[in-house]
């Protein structure tokens, strides 16, 4: 058994991978979504698997942004919480994946030492224009997870060469057996980029940080370190699943590639591909639905920041048709963008069938 349970994260993500058999599933958390996720929906999903005696083998975040962060979070104080009463936690977890901003941009703490230096020196001149950095939180938020994680002594990044998690800290696939998990971003190219353009930000910031420029405060929350999106292909018999964060299609295929996942025609087909970066046109173009090619899409976004895009959308319905395949795309939100799709480009013409969680549902599985 392979299949993903997609909860309902609004403009976040928060998925759920389930593994193993029917008969004793395995589970992975990957993203907890944003501020009230945890609350409305995950925490429903977790009470349901601990009911059938599950745990969490896993959970992940793909990286230090707002959307994918604060749901585990929650979910780490609200265990903390149960411990200090006596109480049954809501669920174990016996690993957590995640790339600290400091360990991606150097563990000598340079970076984040000046970044958080000058964001302080300029956050109360930003808030009151209402333009504070949401990144800022988020690499806050991305530390606060980290300390969680080790004040329940949950094992971090178990396994990987000097605890960060990139497509060369393991030659193989990580085996959780019946599970192989293939690493395919970020790459150690991508966390040596990520830490130039911070540095190259932090030289022109640094000398404007007291003139508060709400322009450059939204260059960074454009900046939001998407480099590092720990990106994965979960396989388990002849079932695929790609996850990829926020993360690009062409680093994204650039580590299929170097994996040696893609076929002899520099392809590959999967069951169900969550889009990268909540169906954002800036992640992926028209040649990635032919490289990148899958029975079922996954859209998690409620419109916001206009995601998913339309041209985004565009691409993967045209290159359905020219494939003269049929797919189902499943989105969490009823958006623009996909009311305008089902419009202008009809569903029975381009081979696609869109399904969307209903209101008030947790979750949706594929």
């Amino acid at each position: 058994m392979l299949r993903l349970r997609v909860v309902q994260a609004e403009f976040g993500d928060c998925l759920i991978l389930e593994y193993g058999t029917l008969a004793r599933p395995k589970y992975i958390l990957i993203d907890g979504g944003p501020t009230g996720t945890y609350k409305k929906h995950l925490r429903f999903e977790l009470e349901r698997i601990r009911q059938k005696g599950g745990c969490l083998d896993l959970a992940i975040l793909s990286h230090v942004d707002n959307d994918h962060v604060i749901g585990l979070l929650e979910m780490m104080a609200d265990i903390a919480d149960a411990r200090s009463a006596g109480k049954t936690e809501i669920i174990p977890i016996q690993a957590l994946w995640h790339n600290a901003f400091q360990q991606t941009v150097g563990g000598d703490g340079e970076i984040a030492g000046r970044l958080d230096f000058s964001l302080s020196s300029a956050l109360p001149a930003l808030s009151f224009m209402g333009s504070a950095p949401a990144v800022a939180f988020g690499i806050s938020e991305g530390h606060r997870l980290l300390l969680a994680g080790q004040e329940l002594s949950i094992p971090l990044n178990p396994g990987f060469a000097e605890a960060i998690i990139t497509t060369q800290a393991v030659s193989n696939p990580v085996l959780l057996k019946p599970l192989k998990l293939w690493v395919v971003g970020p790459s150690p190219d991508n966390l040596q980029r990520l830490k130039k353009e911070w540095l190259e930000w932090l030289e022109k910031f640094e000398s404007r940080v007291h003139f508060a420029d709400e322009v450059e405060a939204e260059k960074i929350d454009r900046s939001v370190p998407n480099l590092s999106s720990i990106m994965l292909l979960a396989v388990s018999g002849r079932r695929k699943i790609l996850l990829t964060g926020d993360g690009r299609g062409d680093e994204l295929v650039t580590g299929l590639e170097q994996a040696g996942l893609l076929g002899a025609s520099g392809k590959l087909h999967v069951d169900v591909l969550k889009l990268p970066h909540h169906g954002s046109a800036r992640n992926i173009n028209r040649a990635f639905f032919d490289t990148v090619t899958a029975n079922t899409y996954i859209l998690s976004a409620n419109g916001r920041y206009n995601n998913p895009d339309l041209a985004a959308l565009i691409w993967l319905v045209e290159a359905v048709r020219k494939q003269k395949r049929r797919v189902r795309i499943v989105a969490t939100n009823d958006t623009d963008a996909s009311r305008l799709l089902v419009r202008e480009y009809p569903p029975e013409e381009y081979g696609y069938r869109l399904d969307v969680l209903q209101p008030g549902e947790h979750s949706i599985v594929i």
